[in-house]
């Protein structure tokens, strides 16, 4: 009885539970009673949970873990644990030293798997675990006894070619060589860069038996590369002949029957603002003073599913990309061109059509009404962000009475929403010039949000909150309907403690008590670090100690905004979930029933893991470039400061944000000790220290491209 008692004290002492904290201790519950029933009230009360938003997501949580196959709902809302023996199932996560840890809900510690005893699993491969009965220092040890999901079949790599055979050698955490008959290198010849694709692996057989799929050319050429990385994520790199038929079959007019059937708003102003090269315009505003003294705003976006149906070849081809995908020198789209830069997007002086959210806004931007549906619009001008933001600074050019209007609108937007626990922010975006013919970068130059960016995201995040709540908000006593959310789970409450720990160091701190108190003293800290050179790291850190936000149809807020209801309605020349969207609200405002939940979620996860993809696609391609750009600069020294510590090396950012590594080897004055709470190296005898944030000088020893790698000599601490 003492123990529990304990337990429960424990549990009460955590606040602002995040899903993964919550996640485990309701796991620890059912497991210390594995016969007992828990429903969420009596979790609730186990873990001393008071507030609605946390108790909202204990369902989530019970959700998810029954879908898992974690728990079993018994009857409804009441759950136990689902019986699996000494058997556990998980992620692989490979470790350098070549054995692995298996990461998985249902234990609370990575289980350690020998290389002998992974059985040919790969990183990232769904597996199932025997779990050893002994424990060595607390460590769970087992081995794989079956592979339940392969995370890659495919892989990119450089080809090693001897007289009969070659081998192909993987990109990335592989930690193993395709051996390639010679029958099957289908013209790939020694050095290139090649896909090749596993087609046995016989059980005693050290490597994998493949063949080649495509040569992809000569390494170091640059569309060699950037198709590598595109290889690599897997990720498409052309449109099949047939997507690219389907597409340009599309009319691109527009019948009178259809704008019959829509609200005509071409008589309004309406304008967009995109980037200066941009091509697809997927998002347009209008604005109109009305008679009752109110500003209607209107937020046009592509209507890409009234072209895009279900179930047709374009669609699938969509669904399948998910996302289009922005390297250092290039757009891989999700809609082939025609689409994307064509039929759906809001070209200036072209009728095009729309799905409209437009609200009523005072001059404090307070709504008191909205409309959500199709319309057919005309836009009369096109914006750069350079030109708008001059129409903001000197209060002159086209529209600039509307473009000043939004613009104030959008002030008192933002003002609103961080005065509402929204969080700030403002990442600088690392770009190149890159030289058209070679792609060999010239320069680096960092682009910043400014007011022009701002005004037009203010209104997106109008529009994407707006139309979350109008389904989300549960009506009378029937439940909400099944829709697509952009969710935000709240901080780690240790890695947030261990930042806390960290910035009081430079004189900063957090408050921690609740997530309006985090968000604020975040936001007064990211006014405070600007323009100082801890400012790169404390943002670094503060992004790291975030959840990231993902698609599901478990509602659970928006951290980050401070959104109860959010969602991504105003993109979807470029996201798929934004294409769900329209096609759910339209079916909800003709009064359609709820549609298939675990449908909807699968396709939720298949979008939120291709974003993921997509955004390490382009960190790869950032990396190759700055390796590029930094390999004829070898011997030269540098200023930088430390922006990452580990037990292998001190990563240190130079003022051209080109990132590198001093490996621990070259620190031959002493033994370091890696302390990762303190995020810092530490000299066993000396107690010398390597400290986050710190001013370094570093020499450029080696750039290798392979690996997109820098690595540095240090000279001195400044």
């Amino acid at each position: 009885m003492a123990k529990k008692k304990n337990r429960k004290k424990k549990l009460k002492n955590l606040s602002n539970f995040n899903k993964p904290q919550l996640k485990k201790s309701i796991l620890d519950i059912f497991y210390s009673d594995p016969q007992k029933t828990y429903n969420y009230k009596q979790l609730a009360g186990i873990l001393g949970v008071k507030d609605q938003e946390t108790k909202k997501l204990i369902n989530v949580v019970l959700d998810e873990l029954a879908e898992n196959e974690n728990l079993q709902q018994v009857q409804r809302g009441k759950f136990k644990v689902k019986s699996r023996g000494g058997y556990i199932c998980g992620l692989v996560e490979l470790q350098p030293q070549g054995f692995a840890h298996i990461i998985s809900d249902e234990v609370d510690r990575p289980v350690l798997v020998s290389q002998r005893n992974l059985n040919h699993a790969m990183e990232g491969d769904k597996v199932k675990v025997y779990l050893y009965a002994r424990r060595k220092k607390h460590q769970l040890e087992g081995e794989v006894s079956e592979i339940v999901e392969r995370a890659k079949t495919t892989f990119v790599g450089t080809v090693e070619r001897s007289k009969n055979f070659a081998f192909l050698v993987p990109v990335g955490k592989v930690g193993f060589d395709l051996f390639i008959p010679a029958e099957k290198l289908n013209g790939a010849k020694d050095g290139q860069k090649a896909i090749a694709k596993i087609t046995e692996w016989p059980q005693k057989a050290k490597n994998p038996f493949g063949e080649i799929i495509e040569v992809l050319g000569d390494v170091g050429d640059h569309q060699t590369e950037m198709h590598a990385i595109l290889a690599e994520f897997d990720l498409p790199i052309r449109f099949p002949e047939n997507v690219l038929k389907a597409a340009e079959r599309i009319p691109e007019e527009i019948t009178p029957e259809e704008i019959k059937n829509r609200r005509d708003m071409r008589d309004v102003v309406t304008f967009t603002i995109d980037p200066a090269d941009a091509k697809d315009f997927d998002d347009a505003l209008s604005v109109r003073k009305l008679d009752n003294g109110l500003w209607e705003v209107g937020i046009h976006i592509a209507d890409v599913s009234h072209y895009v149906r279900p179930n047709t070849i374009l669609d699938d081809e969509a669904y399948s990309r998910a996302t289009s995908v922005y390297l250092v020198d290039r757009v891989v789209p999700m809609l082939p061109e025609r689409l994307s830069n064509g039929v759906c997007s809001l070209r200036p002086d072209e009728d095009k059509l729309c799905y409209s959210a437009v609200f009523h806004l005072d001059d404090q931007a307070n709504v008191s009404g909205q409309w959500f549906g199709r319309t057919v619009i005309h836009s009369n001008k096109r914006f750069s962000y350079e030109e708008a933001q001059e129409i903001i600074e000197t209060g002159e050019g086209d529209l600039k009475d509307e473009v000043l209007t939004l613009q104030k609108l959008a002030v008192e937007l933002r003002n609103s929403r961080f005065k509402h626990g929204s969080l700030a922010f403002d990442r600088v975006e690392v770009k190149f010039e890159i030289e058209e013919e070679t792609g060999k970068p010239l320069s680096v130059y960092f682009k910043e949000s400014k007011e022009s960016n701002k005004l037009i995201e203010e209104f997106m995040l109008l529009a994407n909150q707006k139309v979350a709540e109008f389904i989300g908000k549960a009506k009378g006593k029937r439940p909400a309907k099944t829709f697509v959310y952009r969710i935000h789970d709240r901080p780690d409450p240790e890695k947030l403690e261990n930042f806390n720990h960290f910035i009081q160091k430079f004189g900063y701190g957090i408050q921690t008590t609740s997530s309006r108190a985090i968000a604020k003293s975040m936001n007064n800290l990211m006014n405070n670090v600007k323009g100082k050179n801890e400012q790169n790291v404390i943002e670094t850190l503060a992004i790291r100690s975030m959840a990231k936000a993902v698609y599901s149809t478990r509602n659970i807020g928006h951290y980050g905004l401070g959104f109860e209801y959010y969602s991504h309605f105003t993109s979807p020349i470029r996201r798929y979930p934004d294409i769900m969207v329209h096609r759910l609200l339209e079916r909800y405002l003709d009064n359609g029933r709820s549609a298939n939940a675990q449908k909807y979620e699968d396709m939720c996860h298949h979008s939120s893991e291709m974003e993921s993809r997509a955004a390490n696609a382009e960190r790869s391609s950032i990396k190759y470039k700055q390796v590029e750009f930094m390999k004829d600069k070898i011997g030269e020294a540098f200023p930088g400061v430390i922006s990452g510590i580990t037990d292998w090396g001190i990563y240190v950012e130079l003022e051209n944000k080109c990132e590198g590594m001093i490996p621990i080897r070259e620190l031959g004055d002493d033994f370091y000790i890696f302390d990762e709470k303190n995020y810092c190296l530490v000299g066993k005898h000396s107690n010398k220290m390597y400290q986050l944030g710190e001013n370094v000088k570093v020499e450029i020893s080696r750039a290798n491209l392979e690996r997109k790698q820098l690595d540095f000599k240090l000279i001195e601490k400044l």
